[in-house]
């Protein structure tokens, strides 16, 4: 058997420490190890109503491109754009930062979905009480009043008595001057209110009776506030005061037009003094029963153009239609048609028009304007030739994201009211930003102390189309006037939601 021969462990070490002392020769050491990256620490989002409001405009909003920080590169870098979001706690302050206020006055921002659309439903807690402007009484007093332009049907304004042309010259135990009318504003922002009423007799406010204590209440209001035929020296004038365009009104509307066409009037007065707009369909619809010339419904109403996101070149249009589309009035679901009442032969239009005209109403004006003549009366209207959509927390898919109502973030009832399209009328005319000017001029807070009743013949910016219509037989009354400067230059909080043209829920199916 052969002998293994075993070196001493130490002599090993020493053969081990002698080869790394020997600068010439092969030198042993560990391979050089290598620094694995850190990955870089992430952002977290802290509020997902930021990323909700920069993603909707970012899509939707028809002035995206005009807009930096809401260029599609912002959100490239994940940590950046949430470090961006981050530095908002108020995602109304994000939303306000990210509107184009040069040239948008009228996006806003929503508390409440639901509320929202109700509104737009006719549905809102209110008093039933809609009011002019301020006044003063006098050039030698500090008073003001306010006048009741109209009080809603069955509301609790109308349960008081409170009617049009009454005075209102106090509220929540506070007589108006110059100094503190702002206390005006507690009718539209708050539940309960108490208002005294007044005359003013020689320069003078004269109260009348006890201060009445209003609640506010849940209101469905319907929009056709007034609807009759007159029939003046011979001639069938059909007379229309409507408030808002309500989608879930449509079938009352088409009633109304049924009546006008079964009376044969061959003129029509649209009293929009106090609408300041509404849904585009509901305007739409209303052309549609005006101008029913047979072939009309070849012809195109109105173009919406959106940003280049959603619609890059022509946009899409409404037609003149035949048929009425109905909704619910608790849910806005679609619920079918019916055939429309459709007058013929009307070759002018008179709308009544005040400062509160608006959107939808202007938009009347204008895509009618190629087909027939249209007359306005009594003030230069508002000027918005742009309508919105309401933005929800749904981003969903398709061509439509950010819009479906029924499937929204359950986490927050905040959405968005953008301005996403203009309107152009056949002739590709859209130039009325700054409104249109009255061809006949009146004011009617300058008759204030003389309101009378709607489709009175005597009323007088009624009785300023009537005279238009059939001459000089028509005039009714001479008012005595108050002077122009009487009336403040105050801007009214209002309620919500009043100068609007949007799309409405289901709406966007009927277009073509």
């Amino acid at each position: 058997m052969k002998e293994i021969k075993m070196f001493p462990i130490f002599l090993l070490g020493l053969l081990f420490i002698g080869c790394n002392n020997n600068d010439d020769g092969p030198t042993l050491t560990e391979e050089p190890q290598t620094e694995e990256p850190v990955a870089e620490e992430s952002v977290q989002l802290n509020s997902e109503v930021n990323d909700f409001i920069w993603k909707g405009l970012n899509y939707w909003y028809f002035w995206q491109n005009d807009v930096t920080d809401l260029a599609d590169s912002k959100d490239d870098d994940t940590n950046a754009y949430y470090t961006y979001l981050n530095n908002y706690n108020s995602s109304k302050d994000l939303f306000d930062d990210l509107i184009y206020t040069q040239a948008d006055d009228f996006s806003w921002y929503i508390e409440d979905v639901d509320e929202q659309l109700n509104s737009f439903r006719g549905i809102t807690k209110s008093y039933g009480l809609n009011l002019g402007y301020l006044l003063r009484v006098s050039d030698t007093s500090d008073d003001v009043i306010i006048y009741v332009t109209y009080v809603t049907p069955d509301s609790p304004a109308d349960q008081a008595g409170i009617k049009r042309g009454d005075f209102i010259y106090k509220v929540d135990g506070v007589a108006m001057t110059i100094n503190n009318y702002d206390v005006v504003n507690n009718i539209f922002r708050n539940e309960n209110v108490s208002i005294g009423l007044a005359t003013v007799e020689n320069g003078s406010v004269v109260p009348q009776g006890n201060d009445i204590a209003l609640s506010a209440v849940e209101l469905t209001t319907n929009p056709i506030h007034h609807a009759e035929v007159l029939e003046v020296s011979g001639t069938k004038i059909g007379y229309l005061m409507y408030t808002g365009f309500k989608a879930t009104f449509h079938s009352e509307l088409n009633a109304v037009f049924g009546d006008f066409k079964s009376q044969g009037i061959t003129e029509l007065v649209l009293d929009l003094r106090y609408n300041g707009g509404g849904s585009i369909l509901s305007s739409a619809l209303l052309a549609s029963m005006i101008y029913g010339e047979a072939g009309a419904e070849q012809d195109i109403f109105a173009t919406l153009r959106y940003n280049n996101k959603r619609n890059a070149e022509n946009g899409v249009s409404y037609p003149f239609f035949e048929d009425v589309f109905l909704y619910d009035k608790t849910s806005s679901a679609y619920l079918g048609s019916e055939p429309m009442n459709r007058l013929n032969g009307i070759t002018t239009l008179y709308v009544l028009a005040s400062e509160r005209t608006a959107s939808a109403s202007e938009m009347i004006i204008n895509g009618l304007l190629p087909y027939i003549n249209v007359v306005i009366i009594g003030e230069k209207t508002v000027g918005k030739n742009e309508g919105s959509i309401t933005v929800v927390d749904s981003p969903g898919t398709g061509d439509s994201p950010y819009s479906d109502l029924d499937n929204r973030n359950p986490n927050h009832t905040i959405g968005m009211q953008p301005i996403v399209l203009q309107v152009y009328n056949s002739n590709n005319s859209s130039d009325y930003a700054d409104g249109f000017e009255p061809d006949v001029t009146v004011v009617e807070s300058q008759f204030a102390s003389n309101l009378l009743p709607f489709g009175d013949p005597n009323e007088v910016m009624l009785s300023a189309a009537l005279d238009l219509i059939v001459g000089s037989s028509a005039k009714g009354e001479v008012f005595e006037k108050l002077p122009e400067n009487f009336k403040l230059k105050a801007e009214l909080q209002r309620p919500k939601f009043t100068n609007e043209m949007y799309l409405g829920p289901n709406e966007e199916i009927h277009l073509q």
